[in-house]
């Protein structure tokens, strides 16, 4: 069980958990992606790869427990569902790529209907809606500041050069609450409390 302090501000943030097979696919591809060495480019640390629902900024840990609840309301709503890994990707185009991605299939709409009902959810306890359409993917690298638009288009012609056959699937039957901790060897993730989809009860 985690101990917070009365008096700790959290980083939080809404996330569907990935299963090691996933994690090392990511990885796979993230080195296939690091043959060529783009220094400008911060990878994700592939263990620390998780698909955002909604991400809450810092939070008072007295709110937590009723996140949780409000969370675990939404998830007693929706049955497990299930997800496959699609193709690269890249934000806002491969033209001129800021963040490299995974792009998510299988049932999508499940996914963005779980979205759409945290951000109904949350809305009363003081967390805005998310402004922008709910977009599934998993984030594998961010492009620094500094990067020229030559550089960015190379990468982006070699991300969209590589390749990986087949679509790994995963069910998802749970909703994690994640604390985010900031430190300058990147973010730290730990699992604040875990909602069962179906179920009626979260876990810390």
């Amino acid at each position: 069980m985690l101990h917070i302090s009365k008096t700790e501000q959290i980083r939080s943030f809404i996330a569907i958990e990935l299963p090691s097979g996933i994690k090392a696919e990511l990885a796979s591809i993230e080195e296939r992606l690091k043959i060529r060495p783009y220094s400008f480019v911060k990878w994700v640390d592939p263990e620390g790869i998780h698909l955002t629902l909604k991400f809450l900024g810092n939070v008072a840990s007295t709110t937590v427990p009723e996140i949780a609840e409000a969370l675990t309301k939404v998830a007693q709503r929706i049955s497990p569902f299930n997800l496959q890994m699609g193709g690269l990707g890249a934000f806002p185009n491969l033209r001129r790529p800021q963040v490299i991605w995974v792009g998510i299939g299988g049932e999508v709409e499940k996914s963005a209907i779980l979205q759409r009902d945290i951000d109904a959810a949350l809305a009363p306890l003081g967390f805005p809606p998310e402004s922008r359409s709910f977009s599934p993917h998993l984030t594998l690298g961010r492009l620094r500041e500094g990067a020229s638009p030559q550089e960015r288009q190379k990468l982006g012609q070699w991300v969209s050069s590589i390749k990986f056959e087949g679509s790994l699937s995963f069910e998802v039957d749970a909703l994690s609450l994640m604390k985010s901790q900031l430190t300058p060897r990147g973010a730290i993730y730990s699992q604040l409390a875990s909602m069962r989809l179906g179920s009626e009860s979260f876990h810390t």
